[in-house]
């Protein structure tokens, strides 16, 4: 499927739009209606579906399993409740001193569902601060002041949005940057649109898709365990180590297992580009069925220590005890470094750095060989916005229609970052609270600003997303052993998480905008009112996230410390325990001792200058559409993901992809066209109900389990008994 395939010098405004727009916008039936906008039902609306999302999301980063809270979920709820909202309400002009509104200015309009959803998807989520600061409390009996951790929250959402001003204008207004999800959602807005009229068989089928995912995921989930994940070749022999170990997908390296579990496949297979989907199960084939065999047998197990552990480990491949590292001061305990030895990683979790540091650096390299030409482009035509304020950007029908409304102005962006980076600099170098140097903060936000179009421009063209968390630690660990950023202050373990908060943020909230500002052009939306849209929804949703935090941790902290056992095994902190072994790995011990002790880590950053020169170099020999659709970012990060807890699903993927976006894309063109975007919108609409309901009704220790039969094996799920 190919989504950036345009003819830029064509007069027809629509030739420049690729076709699966065109054929989810129907560009030909906009309208121009007078819509009523920031209405008393949208801000109602708005905070009943935030505060809850905000809440739960952050209360579910501590749990073991948890029910999602999907922003599908609110965009499929929120349309019939303005409706409903739109007949009850009384047509009122209400004055509160100054301010008047009226409860109910019209009928509801389905813009009006894509601003409350588009609040909902900055509000009703989690924020990555919540880590840090949970980390020092419950580790090391640090509780940061609530006005102090209240200002992080804020400063790196802010800081994220502000970031999204320097690729907006290469990656937002170029049709050929189609941005997958928001194509997805905006299908499902259109179906919505037209949910009156009987004859709209795209709504029909999106709430036969949802009720029939709803019910089949209690299934895998619940009655049918067996069906999440299907070994094949551990029926074959079911007490067979070594054919167990190939086909689990669960512990194992999933040959030719097949999931029924839409959690293991996920609606990405039904809006990533088939080359995304071909590339990425490619990078999952070539670790778990080439190199993992290959560490595992050759030289009988030589690099097999921990194949599948993600933990750090001791020589003899048991769990390293990284607190005992640290001295009552947070300080390095050297004694006991020596004794216990240095920390090993591995196989698999060896694997995974080197890829995520061949994935990082290729990621520009890759933008710098295959997008420049799109860059320069875009730049160009920036130039001439510039010097000429009459000529548009671009001149397809979407940005001609668009043109209509008044662009978000720089300046927005530029007093956002301002305010962020004067209250967080002001915190950082007046008070000790959040752990990091502020020269490091200045290297976080310089690292953001380089990083945040390569990533954006992948993700805009593949909704693949990158990881970039483990190159964040690594910097941070490396400033940290350099005097010129640690200074003398020490260097407090909790640092890499908030380090890690702001230069990830830089990234990821930069997504959050320019996604939704996608959104709000595929459906008319006022890009100023998104902007709103994407700010209220955090005003909303950090206040809730803190108290989310508090009360986790006020009520369940001797569970994530350790002290107690949960007996539902739900509050384990795993997450947080994870944060604390990457803090010691890389702040305490530094990554010049895992340097030392893994010398070929570095070369991962080489491997990912080089493979992009290298793809760049063979499409000058081959084809060159072909070359440039094997991206080695997405291959490298798809290698760097960690297989050993589940392996399964990557097949099944690769084969409902294939019948989706090859299959019906190309062979069944109609039938895509009308049903692909509202059924992958409903499929995972359907999951998330699903899930919320058996959380809520069979959840708890206490609840009704479903009995133990052939398919509920609680011996082993798989029948991969000799694992």
């Amino acid at each position: 499927m190919d989504y950036g395939s345009i003819e830029r010098d064509s007069v027809d405004d629509l030739r420049e739009i690729p076709k699966t727009v065109q054929e989810v916008l129907k560009l030909d039936s906009w309208t121009n209606e007078k819509v009523h906008y920031l209405t008393f039902r949208y801000f109602l609306l708005s905070f009943l579906f935030v505060v809850p999302g905000a809440f739960v999301d952050t209360m579910n980063s501590y749990r073991t399993t948890s029910a999602p809270y999907s922003i599908l979920f609110v965009q499929f709820l929120c349309d019939p409740a303005g409706q409903w909202l739109a007949k009850v309400l009384p047509n009122k002009v209400v004055r509160i001193g100054r301010f008047r509104f009226n409860l109910n200015p019209g009928p509801w309009s389905i813009k009006e569902s894509v601003l409350v959803t588009l609040t909902a998807a900055s509000g009703a989520t989690g924020n990555q601060g919540t880590a840090g600061l949970s980390l020092a409390e419950v580790f090391y009996n640090r509780k940061v002041d609530p006005v102090v951790a209240l200002t992080f929250m804020y400063c790196i959402v802010w800081t994220g949005y502000s970031f999204g001003a320097i690729a907006r204008n290469f990656v937002l207004y170029d049709p050929q940057f189609v941005w997958p999800k928001a194509l997805m959602q905006t299908a499902l807005f259109k179906a919505q649109e037209h949910s009156d009229r009987r004859s709209n068989s795209q709504m029909r089928m999106f709430t036969i898709g949802l009720a029939i995912m709803f019910v089949w995921q209690f299934f895998p989930e619940f009655v049918f365990p067996l069906t999440s994940s299907l070994a094949f070749l551990c029926y074959m022999a079911p007490n067979n180590h070594v054919v167990n170990f190939w086909g689990s997908g669960l512990g194992g390296l999933g040959f030719m297992n097949i999931s029924l579990d839409w959690s293991n496949v996920s609606s990405s297979v039904m809006l990533s580009p088939y080359w995304t989907i071909v590339v990425q199960f490619c990078g999952f084939a070539l670790m778990c069925w080439v190199l993992l065999p290959f560490f595992k047998w050759y030289d009988h197990g030589k690099f097999s220590l921990g194949l599948m552990d993600n933990k750090l480990l001791l020589a003899n491949g048991t769990a390293y005890p990284t607190l005992q590292l640290m001295t009552p001061d947070l300080q390095l305990n050297e004694t006991a470094y020596h004794l216990l030895g240095p920390v090993h990683f591995g196989t698999q979790r060896l694997a995974n750095i080197f890829f995520d540091y061949a994935a990082y650096i290729s990621a520009i390299v890759w933008i710098a060989c295959f997008g420049i030409d799109d860059l320069r482009s875009s730049y160009r035509r920036l130039r001439c916005r510039y010097t000429n304020p009459s000529h548009m950007q671009h001149t397809d029908r979407i940005n001609k229609i668009y043109a209509k409304h008044d662009d978000v102005p720089n300046s927005w962006f530029g007093i956002l970052f301002l305010i962020s980076f004067v209250l967080l600099s002001t915190v950082l170098l007046a008070t000790d609270q959040l752990f990091i140097p502020w020269k490091t903060y200045i290297a976080a936000l310089l690292l953001g600003a380089v990083i945040v179009t390569p990533m954006a421009y992948l993700y805009a063209i593949s909704n693949f997303q990158l990881a970039i968390g483990t190159v964040n630690e690594l910097l941070y660990g490396l400033m940290m052993q350099t005097p010129f950023f640690a200074g003398s202050n020490g260097k407090h373990p909790c640092g890499a998480s908030i380090y890690g908060a702001i230069a990830g943020n830089c990234w990821y909230r930069a997504q959050y905008i320019l996604q939704d500002q996608k959104i709000g052009m595929y459906n008319d939306i006022p890009p100023k009112l998104v902007f709103f849209s994407q700010i209220f929804g955090d005003l909303i949703g950090v206040p809730i996230n803190y108290m989310s935090l508090r009360w986790v941790i006020n009520s369940k902290f001797d569970y994530l410390k350790g002290v107690k056992v949960d007996p539902m095994r739900q509050w384990t902190g795993q997450v947080l325990t994870n944060y604390n072994s990457n803090a010691i790995q890389y702040v305490l011990l530094g990554p010049k001792r895992v340097f030392e002790h893994y010398p070929l880590l570095p070369l991962g950053f080489v491997v990912g200058a080089l493979a992009p020169l290298l793809v760049f170099w063979i499409s000058k020999y081959a084809n060159p559409q072909l070359a440039r659709k094997f991206n080695v970012t997405i291959l490298f990060s798809t290698m760097s993901k960690f297989y050993g807890n589940i392996s399964t699903g990557y097949l099944t993927q690769f084969l409902v992809g294939t019948f989706t976006m090859h299959y019906m894309y190309n062979y069944r063109h109609q039938w895509f066209q009308k049903y692909n975007y509202v059924l992958a919108a409903a499929f995972d609409t359907g999951f998330n109900l699903a899930n919320l309901a058996i959380f809520c009704f069979f959840g708890s220790k206490n609840s009704f389990q479903f009995p133990e039969w052939w398919g509920n094996d609680r011996s082993h799920l798989e029948k991969c008994y000799a694992l």
